[in-house]
Parts: structure tokens; sequence; C-alpha cells
């Protein structure tokens, strides 16, 4: 019977994987500020927190086009992306590389977002779901911001002190 389902089912289908990774990523975020060793670190994954919220927000508005229940859909991909995130933070606890380690993870993170989103966009202008579209597009543009953001915060400081010994 598979062979009934639509680029319509798809979407949906996706819209509720990338669901259930925002409202992971919201409860995973405060753990990443509280482990951060940075202030930069630790103010940038609380501000991230803030736009998560909004982010799942737009997502319910999108549910709500579509006449759906905002409902998520376990997503394997972002809780192994979080998982491999919560194995750094144990094992680097208070090394300097800490937070090295974290923007990696949180990069990790950001790309699934970027890819998911963009893949959402062009199916919502496929589908005709114009009103979904710069509900999407919002976010994807906050998640690229939040990659950029992360790759300065790396190459400019953590980086750099992850090479040092510990203190």
């Amino acid at each position: 019977m598979a062979s009934t389902k639509t680029l319509d089912d798809l979407f949906l289908d996706t819209l509720k994987d990338i669901y259930f990774a925002e409202k992971q990523i919201l409860k995973a975020l405060p753990k990443m500020a509280r482990a951060a060793r940075s202030e930069e670190g630790k103010a940038g994954f609380l501000q991230h927190r803030d736009e998560t919220q909004g982010q799942i927000d737009r997502l319910e508005q999108v549910f709500e086009l579509l006449g759906k229940p905002a409902r998520g859909k376990t997503c394997e991909a972002i809780q192994g992306i979080l998982a491999e995130g919560e194995e750094i933070m144990e094992e680097f606890k208070g090394s300097p590389a800490l937070d090295a380690g974290l923007i990696s993870s949180a990069q990790a993170v950001e790309h699934y977002e970027i890819a998911r989103y963009g893949t959402l966009i062009a199916w919502a202008n496929q589908l005709g779901l114009n009103h979904a579209v710069p509900l999407l597009q919002a976010t994807l543009a906050e998640e690229e911001a939040t990659d950029r953001k992360l790759t300065q915060l790396a190459e400019t400081q953590a980086n750099a002190k992850g090479k040092s010994k510990a203190a």
C-alpha cells in the first residue's frame, strides 16, 4: 500500500520529524549552556533556546495551516546527534576542549535542521502551501545565522583554547 503515499504525506511526516527534533533541542540547550566554559558559549546556547521556542511556535502555525494537530514523530537522527553531544559533555567535562566539542555538536544539529527546513520549503512550494513558506524560511534563516555564529565562536576562541592543556 506504500504506493498510495504522496508528497503531502511526506511533507507532513517531515514536519512531525522536525517538530519532535526542535522539542528535543529545546531540552538539550540549557544543559549545553550549563556545560559551556566560556560566557559567550553559555550566552549563545541560551539565546538559541529562546529562538528555538519561536521556531516551535512557527511549526505549530504550519500544522494549523494544514488543519493537522501539532504532533511530533520520533526523530532517530536528532536523538543520535544529541546523544553524541551528551557523550562529549561527559568525556570532556572540565577540559579546555569542551567548548570546541559543544560547538561541533551544536553545528551537527544546525546542519540537520538546515537540511530539513530546506527540503520542507521546496516541498511547500511544490504543494502550493504559500502561507507555510515564509514561516519555514524565517526558521531556516535563523538556523543558518546560528551556524555562522557557531563557526565564528569556534574559530575565534574555542578551537584555540582547546589546544592548551587543562588549567
